[in-house]
């Protein structure tokens, strides 16, 4: 038999501090594609579409796969931007079909639904009826609700932070599914959860628990009637009712001894909730440090540069990714060979675009989104050094092939640094964004960027030292200064538990 499939990819980590509503238009910037140049623009990278794909070939399904839509992490995605972007997935589910295949974050919140992938999934089974096998992926910062386990049968994370597995978890779903269609299976889902904001570590797994709980999840998969299961950091960043750390379990058989299972590595999340695996620095301790490694890469002692990821002010949880707060203290100190980016600035960018290079310029970049959280505008003397378009291909382990655009850019050479200002908030995740731009990281002493994990796939191997900064912006780990009003209390750490 040849089964058709109808798949959709519409992915949107929302920040619910953040006050910019996402639009449609913010996902025309990041990713909004029809299904035939979904396919030819994703269909052979290191994406869930791919390894669904494969499965695909392998089977010889009929696949009509109907649009891929992310935006970059922002605020609450607008009820006219998700009714425009699921509009063709539902009119073609109007016709039969034997399954349907989802691509989704998991951290979706709208400005009418705290749980955007459960208002997906409840307009796709009211079409689809009971009984069609539904999959989808999660990046496993999801906050996993019980309506998305209730309303589709088989939920997958990545396994990795950085995530560089999606072209995997696209396929191992794909392969559940397979086996759920010729009636070999019957999955459901289930779920334990625990009362933090998020893993304290981000889900990190490139070291420390994640990695041991990684290992029980695929000891786990070794039973026969257990299909996969998935360790979630949560994010912390979103201000609903159902939030945090989760463990996942696509199975069948002896539900409760399953659940147990979930339970288990449950435990030692909550068990574990006070180890963290990084120092987060102030952005002045954080200026110190870098100096020290200036001073000693100089004399020949260090190799690599000092690389500091402004945690806080990362664009791929939301923030606003123009927080000034590190870039000052850098400028403080005398250090003459370093880089910095982004600063998010379209009108400093606007201002001087049609500047000559070589221009010698004085501006206020930065700082203009929040300017009480990691810092105000931040008045400079600096030479335009590099303009135009940012459109950057990535190279290294997280999106290589795939391409970010950060709109209009400039380079400024302010004091000791070069500094990366654009116009469309990224976070910093591949060498090429500053090398598109003739910045060359393993050149210089010391690296500032805005992001908290996936710089490392591609930084660690150029880096002497790594450190995080925590800047105040609006990712800061100050939890208590955010102002949660709607996640359940008590709840670790805004509460003694």
């Amino acid at each position: 038999m040849r089964y058709k499939i109808l798949s959709a990819e519409f992915g949107h980590e929302t920040n619910t501090f953040n006050i910019h509503p996402t639009s449609i238009e913010n996902f025309a910037k990041q990713m909004l594609l029809d299904g035939e140049q979904a396919l030819a623009q994703r269909g052979q990278k290191n994406t869930e579409l791919a390894g669904l794909l494969s499965m695909v070939t392998e089977q010889n399904w009929q696949l009509e796969h109907c649009f891929s839509a992310t935006a970059g992490p922002g605020g609450k995605v607008t009820k006219a931007a998700f009714e425009q972007i699921l509009a063709p997935l539902l009119e073609r589910l109007t016709a039969p079909c034997d399954a349907v295949f989802l691509i989704l974050h998991g951290a979706m919140v709208t400005d009418f639904s705290d749980d955007g992938e459960g208002a997906i999934l409840e307009r796709v089974r009211e079409l689809v009826g009971p009984d069609v096998p539904i999959a989808m992926t999660l990046d496993p910062h999801a906050n996993v609700t019980q309506k998305m386990c209730d309303l589709a049968q088989i939920l997958v994370s990545y396994r990795t932070y950085p995530h560089v597995d999606m072209y995997d978890t696209g396929y191992r779903t794909a392969q559940i599914l397979r086996r759920t269609l010729l009636a070999e299976i019957a999955p459901r889902t289930l779920r334990a959860l625990r009362p933090m904001l998020e893993e304290i570590n981000g889900g990190r797994t490139d070291i420390g628990p994640m990695i041991e709980r990684q290992a029980m999840a695929l000891d786990y998969e070794q039973q026969p009637d257990i299909y996969a299961v998935s360790v979630n950091g949560g994010f912390a960043s979103a201000d609903i009712c159902e939030l945090g750390p989760s463990v996942l379990i696509c199975c069948e058989g002896d539900l409760d001894e399953h659940q147990a299972k979930a339970e288990h590595i449950a435990d030692d999340i909550w068990q574990r909730r006070d180890e963290v695996l990084n120092n987060y620095y102030s952005c002045e301790q954080a200026a110190q440090l870098a100096t020290d490694w200036h001073a000693k890469k100089g004399n020949q002692s260090e190799k690599g540069p000092m690389v500091i990821a402004d945690y806080a002010d990362n664009p791929g949880a939301g923030a606003y990714g123009d927080s000034t707060a590190l870039l000052r203290a850098l400028l403080n100190q005398p250090i003459d060979n370093g880089c910095f980016g982004p600063i998010v600035d379209g009108q400093a960018v606007a201002q001087l675009q049609d500047c000559p290079l070589g221009t010698q310029v004085s501006i206020d970049i930065g700082g203009k989104m929040a300017p009480t959280m990691g810092g105000g505008p931040l008045a400079v003397e600096a030479k335009i050094i590099w303009r135009g378009c940012g459109v950057v291909e990535g190279t290294g382990p997280v999106i290589k092939g795939l391409t970010i655009d950060f709109g209009p850019t400039v380079v400024l050479q302010v004091g000791g640094f070069e500094v990366l200002v654009v116009s469309i908030a990224k976070q910093i995740l591949d060498l090429n964004q500053f090398q598109a731009f003739g910045i060359e990281p393993a050149q210089k002493s010391v690296v500032a960027l805005k992001s908290m994990q996936h710089f490392r796939g591609a930084f660690e191997p150029i880096a002497g030292s790594v450190i995080v900064c925590d800047s105040g912006a609006l990712c800061t780990l100050d939890y208590k200064s955010l102002g949660y009003q709607h996640v359940p209390r008590p709840i670790f750490p805004l509460d003694s538990m």
